[in-house]
């Protein structure tokens, strides 16, 4: 099957998936309004592209996904967590995180998949409560971080970065245990990294992951502003 076609403006609804290629590609086109991207990810349907291309929006074959109420923390750094190395916060520099994401060299990449659109658009829905930022700081400075949407009991990861080493992992960390603690069910990670699977992350079919998506978002999860309780520290739940 050919990708969809989608003009800007106008239904912002999605063809079925059985319009998407082999490689999970579904359409292409339309825009970044905040309408289309919370259909899309309630959808199971996420951007991703670059500047040289048209917007491109994907349901892969296979998701990568992780459950925050069994997630394993590696022992090496645990021993970071214990040492309180670095000071984690939650949305209180979500444009600077996603602004560091995108200026990050990734191996094997050419530029980067978070444009300036995309930037506004994700710093918009951080605006409306859909879009959260962890980060880690050292110093008075920040030293990594990611960000993500969440809509009913799903996380929904997008990108991490850091500028000190260990910084993003421990943000991680935190960000799982919360999101445990909030009682979120599922956390979406697109495609498997091999520093995701220390922590416990698994792929699935997209047939198991459109069930557990659709479960996930009937959960309901409370609307309160993210911030850490006091007293809360990830190792808490070992």
């Amino acid at each position: 099957m050919s990708p969809v076609f989608l003009p800007p403006g106008g239904d912002v609804v999605f063809p079925s998936l059985r319009f998407a290629s082999p490689e999970g590609l579904l359409a292409v086109g339309g825009d970044l309004s905040p309408e289309r991207l919370l259909a899309a990810y309630r959808s199971g349907i996420f951007p991703w592209y670059d500047e040289t291309t048209p917007i491109l929006w994907w349901n892969l074959p296979e998701r990568f996904i992780l459950f925050p109420d069994s997630f394993h923390i590696p022992r090496s750094l645990r021993r970071i967590l214990h040492a309180e190395t670095f000071t984690i916060t939650l949305d209180t520099a979500f444009e600077e995180v996603i602004t560091g994401c995108a200026e990050t060299a990734r191996k094997g990449q050419k530029g980067t998949w978070i444009t300036r659109d995309m930037i506004t658009a994700y710093c918009n829905l951080h605006a409306a409560g859909y879009a959260h930022s962890a980060e880690a700081w050292q110093d008075g400075r920040l030293a990594g971080g990611l960000y993500g949407l969440a809509l009913g009991g799903v996380f929904f990861g997008e990108s991490m970065f850091f500028r000190v080493p260990e910084a993003s992992k421990c943000a991680l960390v935190w960000l799982f245990s919360y999101l445990a603690f909030r009682g979120f069910r599922l956390v979406d990670c697109q495609q498997p990294t091999k520093n995701l699977a220390r922590f416990g992350g698994v792929s699935v079919p997209r047939r198991i992951f459109m069930q557990l998506l659709k479960q996930g978002l009937h959960h309901d999860v409370s609307k309160t502003p993210w911030q850490f309780p006091h007293d809360f520290h990830p190792l808490n739940k070992i």
